[in-house]
Formats: C-alpha cells, sequence, structure tokens
C-alpha cells in the first residue's frame, strides 16, 4: 500500500490461491468527526472465497471509543462485485487491543470472517478466519 495523501491509499493485491492480481484504493471522502462518521470508498478484490471480481464498496464509520469507553469502531454500508454482479450490504467491527493488537470482523454481504492482526511500524500481519472457519494470513508493507 502506498499512501500518496493523507486521505487516499492505493496499492495491490495479490492472492495465490486464485493466482490473480488487483487493485486496491481507499479514500477518506468525509472525515470522522467527534459528531460526524467517516465516510469511505474503495475497491478491493471481490468477496472471500470468489474466484475472480472486484468489489466497489462505500461505507459509513464511526469510533466509538469517546461515547462508551472502548476502542469499537463498527462499519456498514454497500459493495457492488463484479464476480455475481450485483450490490450487497457489507457490515463489520473493529477492536483495538492497542500494543499493535486488532481484530476486524467482516461481513461481506453473505459470510462472517473475523480477523486478528498485529501491525508494527510499516509493517502488518493478519490470520483471517474465511467464513470462520478456513485459515489464511495476510502480510501488508505501507509505504
Amino acid at each position: 500500500m502506498y499512501s500518496p495523501a493523507p486521505r487516499l491509499s492505493v496499492g495491490v493485491e495479490y492472492n495465490p490461491k486464485a493466482d490473480s492480481v488487483s487493485p486496491l484504493a481507499n479514500a477518506i471522502l468525509v472525515r470522522e468527526t467527534p459528531r460526524r462518521p467517516a465516510i469511505i470508498a474503495g475497491t478491493s478484490s471481490d468477496r472471500i472465497g470468489t474466484p475472480s471480481g472486484q468489489s466497489f464498496y462505500l461505507t459509513v464509520s464511526k469510533d466509538l471509543r469517546r461515547e462508551i469507553r472502548l476502542s469499537v469502531a463498527p462499519y456498514v454500508g454497500v459493495a457492488y462485485g463484479t464476480y455475481e454482479d450485483r450490490a450487497r450490504g457489507i457490515a463489520g467491527l473493529n477492536v483495538d487491543f492497542g500494543h499493535g493488537l486488532s481484530s476486524l470482523v467482516i461481513y461481506d454481504g453473505l459470510r462472517v470472517h473475523p480477523t486478528f492482526s498485529y501491525a508494527r511500524g510499516r509493517h502488518g500481519l493478519s490470520l483471517i478466519l474465511a467464513q470462520g472457519r478456513h485459515p489464511g494470513l495476510s502480510y501488508n508493507v505501507r509505504f
């Protein structure tokens, strides 16, 4: 991932199981404030488990730390996937445990995929349980 601007990240995703390369992009359209959620648009490979396709999404997210005193940030949105040629509702919940540890639970419109991540500096390592039962690893580097 490369961040050419504070509110924009671009990159390349490689999925060895599907032997596919796809673009990644994430843009913060509206910044979060204490009273207003963030609005984020982006693209990545289609749903976890599809053999091909690209996904385009728009989400609304809000860090609830101020309101509930826990570092919890839910999101909801819509994603259009080219593999099935349809839009679907998506949602998720990020929990920050501190010291670089976090968990993101992803609902892709069909299935739930829990992840557990460790980040240090510009490196990140994530364990994903695709569909709640198929383990996988993800490694990323930010520039």
